[in-house]
């Protein structure tokens, strides 16, 4: 349908849905413009989940090996809270470099003939010309932004403020730290992404923010303050910042971006130029693949071009309504963490679990405890006899042909 498609943007949405297109149809002419030099990137890990590597294993086997290939798993989450720490075993997570996934998604488009553009600059006033543009800008998404007004873009700012960090720690599980200050909580996620490095991000609420005096450190001061706050987690490494010297990194209150249409003429909007997820529930990069899966998908099955943009932006809204909900109790509960965190080490954290709940926020948390805990037991007891069932009923009735 396309001939020619023009993606703005490097990143894990534009180079996939490149990937895709080329698959379908070799003879599409497919440029990714990166306004960045190449091997250049923010941030340090990505995690992502099972469902991500199938869904990318039927759509493109050889980039879904090289991801898996570069990514570290890990099933138990651990919390530290104080001086008490819980454990509990989870589901499989993995985590790659973005660095890294960027490099194979690079790759992969090359082999097949897309043309990736660094330090490629497209204005919002002078799109590429092309069959379809494809705004994979990011949140600050300038193409968007030119008509704000059409897509019905809506930014909502978070309480909390937050830093994401590097460190050499290398964390063997998900793991949360929370850490009280004279000031309040202050707490931090961290993730492994290779043999040698860590995701490390550190949040607070404004009062503990301005309190410790993070609203006037900066560089190096500012993360040995956090070294010392996180120290027993850290087991003597360094974080790292995204400044040449390792320093400087911006504290950040979380965007969350929603678009009421996705579309204009031939310009779509893709990954987190279409919208944003609180980082708490970990799914931003499966939700830009996601996305580049769906519109790769409705191009090739619908017969013009806005059909095919109709489809794609009703079907990916459609999906994200559960996500965006779930993303924002989670934000919830971390603003509201005092409720929760007076707990027993082992209910905070099955709360913490709990925090993409609508219902948490409106029970007191010791009686949302033990309620999911009942549900818990009865869910157990209902397949217990789901499986007990037909081998009981087979018993019976070998017992009674035998007689």
């Amino acid at each position: 349908m396309c001939v020619k498609v023009a993606c703005v943007g490097g990143g894990p949405a534009g180079l996939y849905l490149s990937v895709l297109l080329k698959r379908q149809d070799p003879s599409h002419d497919i440029t990714v413009h990166e306004r960045g030099p190449e091997g250049s990137t923010y941030g340090w890990g990505v995690t992502y989940w099972q469902g991500l590597l199938d869904l990318m294993r039927a759509h493109d086997p050889e980039s879904a090996r090289a991801v898996e290939a570069h990514s570290v798993r890990w099933r138990d989450g651990v919390a530290h809270i104080g001086d008490s720490t819980t454990r509990h075993r989870g589901d499989q997570g993995f985590g790659i470099g973005r660095h890294r996934l960027l490099e194979i998604l690079t790759d992969r488009a090359r082999a097949l003939g897309v043309r990736v553009e660094f330090e490629s600059r497209v204005t919002a006033a002078d799109p590429p010309a092309a069959d379809l543009v494809v705004a994979a800008d990011g949140v600050h998404s300038a193409l968007r932004d030119r008509h704000a007004d059409h897509f019905g873009t809506r930014l909502h700012l978070g309480r909390n403020r937050y830093l994401w960090l590097g460190t050499t720690k290398v964390f063997d599980a998900f793991t949360f730290a929370f850490v009280p200050s004279a000031h309040g909580w202050i707490w931090c996620y961290g993730y492994g992404y290779g043999a040698t490095h860590s995701t490390c991000v550190v949040e607070c609420a404004p009062e503990t923010f301005t309190g410790l005096g993070l609203d006037r450190l900066a560089g190096a001061d500012a993360l040995a303050l956090l070294e010392g706050l996180f120290a027993g987690v850290l087991d003597g490494h360094r974080l790292t910042g995204r400044g040449t010297d390792g320093a400087d990194s911006p504290w950040l209150t979380f965007r969350t971006l929603t678009n009421r249409t996705w579309y204009r003429d031939n310009l779509v909007l893709l990954g987190d130029a279409a919208h944003t997820t609180h980082y708490s529930v970990g799914a931003g990069t499966t939700l830009a693949l996601e996305d580049a899966i769906c519109l790769a998908g409705a191009l090739r099955t619908h017969p013009g071009l806005p059909q095919a943009l109709a489809a794609y932006q009703r079907e990916r809204q459609s999906a994200l309504l559960p996500v965006q909900s779930a993303a924002r109790h989670s934000a919830q509960w971390y603003e509201n963490l005092p409720r929760y965190i007076h707990l027993p080490p082992h209910r905070m954290f099955a709360l913490l679990g709990q925090r993409h709940s609508p219902l948490l926020p409106y029970v007191p948390p010791q009686l949302y405890y033990g309620l999911d805990k009942a549900a818990g037991r009865l869910t157990a007891l209902r397949r217990l006899k789901r499986w007990l069932g037909p081998r009981l009923a087979r018993t019976v009735q070998a017992r009674s042909l035998s007689r």
